[in-house]
């Protein structure tokens, strides 16, 4: 399964720099909050959570920038 590292940390710096918590996050999507936290964690990396991160990637438009 591949990883979701660099995913997941664009994922949660969004967040906190637009002020969106996880809890609110799982809310617009109809989740539970602990499958969203284990989710952005990498706690989980089921194809259901690979979804999820490709999912909100592309819904807020979170660009890839080289370093």
């Amino acid at each position: 399964m591949p990883e979701t590292l660099n995913g997941r940390q664009r994922i949660l710096n969004y967040l906190a720099e637009n002020d969106i918590s996880q809890a609110q996050l799982a809310t617009m999507y109809g989740m539970n909050k602990q499958d969203v936290s284990d989710y952005l964690a990498g706690r989980k990396t089921t194809p259901a959570a690979n979804k999820f991160i490709i999912t909100l990637i592309k819904d807020f438009g979170i660009k890839y920038e080289r370093k």
